[in-house]
């Protein structure tokens, strides 16, 4: 049976190139992949959630096995596409380092006047924190990362461990199916090849492979 992926960038992507070795290692595994590709100016994760349903909606015309695999603001949007269709989507969903309790980087950000234009409307129900809850529709997978290297320390970074950006505990997700920490920074989860092999074992069984990597948290279904 055929199997597609998509794959949902982080805030400040530039048009997804930074998913390009992901997407290459899970092409070379057999799925086929597309990226989904958005701005947050003027659209809050909710508005760009319908726009990723209507993205999906097509592919499955084509390809029975939708799965779902988002960087950092892109499982925030996830989140939004689930709570607003969800049933419509059949396959599984691994977050990459995304802040599902809110950044406190963008917190930050946001509180500066010079600053608040960078993100756009993605603290509305986004990083602020209040995003929609996971009610444990299908399998979901959380990749955090702990090499403490980003963007996010020029804010001061979050509380440690994190990954440059990210804070570990802004990573659970309360009903998660599996979660792990993996030695990188918010940038490098993308690039590594022990990452995305961690993706296609999930996708695969809905489990990560929990022998070469540290649990996250004790996850539970809600």
């Amino acid at each position: 049976m055929r199997e597609a992926v998509v794959l949902v960038h982080g805030l400040w992507s530039v048009a997804g190139v930074d998913l390009l070795r992901l997407r290459n290692r899970l092409n070379s595994a057999g799925y086929e992949c597309h990226l989904f590709n958005y701005h947050v100016w003027g659209k809050p994760p909710a508005d760009i959630a319908v726009k990723l349903h209507e993205f999906i909606k097509k592919i499955k015309e084509d390809v029975p096995m939708v799965h779902l695999v988002a960087h950092s603001f892109g499982g925030i949007v996830a989140l939004h596409l689930f709570d607003q269709f969800p049933y419509d989507i059949k396959g599984r969903v691994v977050l990459l380092a995304s802040p599902v309790n809110g950044s406190a980087v963008g917190e930050r950000i946001r509180a500066n006047p010079v600053t608040r234009w960078m993100l756009g409307q993605s603290h509305v129900n986004g990083l602020s924190g209040d995003v929609p809850e996971w009610k444990g529709w299908q399998d979901i997978g959380v990749i955090a990362g702990n090499i403490p290297i980003g963007m996010g320390l020029i804010t001061g970074g979050p509380e440690l461990p994190h990954d440059g950006t990210v804070s570990v505990e802004e990573t659970e997700l309360k009903g998660a199916t599996d979660a792990i920490i993996v030695r990188e920074s918010h940038l490098s989860i993308l690039m590594s090849a022990h990452v995305a092999q961690q993706v296609i074992i999930f996708l695969q069984t809905g489990k990560f492979d929990q022998e070469t990597t540290t649990p996250l948290f004790d996850a539970e279904l809600a």
